[in-house]
């Protein structure tokens, strides 16, 4: 399952997490409940449940909300919610610290770590440039980032999702042509820090780095491409975060 900004619930999620950043919890929380009530699937179910968690306001609903969210997501059991784990256990295990079960809140301080960065997406894999290249040429880090200038990439960056890779070339640097490469990792990789966990849980965006070159094996000609209001939107909202990026 893909992860789609345009879906119902990923979009009350964000209407939530609005109110959230405007010191508005009860009206986040109705927002989440409403989430969870018009979800469809388990992937949705599991989406608004997390959020309906943080906001709960003791430790035993806490974690009813905590443990319905783990179920949901090994449910699901797609590569979009694998890098949720570490945190789900992880809160799992503070509300059984604040309810005094230290026993449970071990074991699952232990499961939150041994799930900690682990990797199980196989591809393929996308990026997206405008620089033109061909097949057999390698990706390297190194180069300016398209989001700040001034930085150096310690990393190269790609995604399992072609249309994100497809995004990514249109706010690339350049006036070159949008180029979606199917690439291969020749090292280890990781879970891309930069989004990972921070405003979705896990890394539904199935995005990654490694410092290790990317292998180019083929190119993608068709995504579903942005409008030009669209890719002006994003610019903005790329101008506007004034965020540090985790190089």
């Amino acid at each position: 399952m893909d992860f789609d900004p345009h879906n119902h619930v990923v979009k009350l999620c964000l209407q939530g997490m609005a109110f959230e950043g405007q010191g508005k919890p009860a009206e986040a929380v109705r927002v989440f409940l409403q989430a969870w009530d018009e979800a469809t699937n388990d992937f949705e179910r599991y989406l608004a449940a997390f959020y309906v968690t943080r906001l709960q306001a003791n430790a035993t609903d806490k974690l009813q909300w905590a443990e319905t969210t783990l179920q949901l997501a090994l449910k699901v059991n797609s590569l979009a919610v694998n890098g949720v784990f570490p945190a789900l256990y992880y809160n799992i295990a503070k509300c059984y610290e604040d309810l005094g079960d230290l026993e449970n809140a071990q074991k699952n301080y232990e499961l939150a770590q041994s799930s900690k960065n682990t990797v199980s997406d196989t591809g393929p894999f996308y990026h997206g440039t405008r620089a033109d290249l061909k097949v057999g040429d390698l990706l390297t880090a190194g180069f300016g980032s398209n989001y700040q200038h001034e930085l150096v990439m310690n990393h190269i960056y790609f995604t399992a999702l072609v249309n994100g890779a497809g995004l990514a070339a249109a706010l690339a640097k350049g006036d070159g042509a949008e180029r979606v490469y199917i690439v291969e990792p020749t090292g280890s990789f990781e879970n891309d820090p930069n989004v990972t966990d921070k405003k979705f849980p896990g890394n539904p965006t199935r995005s990654y780095r490694t410092q290790a070159p990317l292998k180019i094996v083929g190119e993608i000609t068709e995504w579903v491409k942005q409008t030009p209001e669209q890719i002006r939107q994003w610019r903005e909202k790329l101008a506007a975060n004034k965020g540090e990026i985790i190089n």
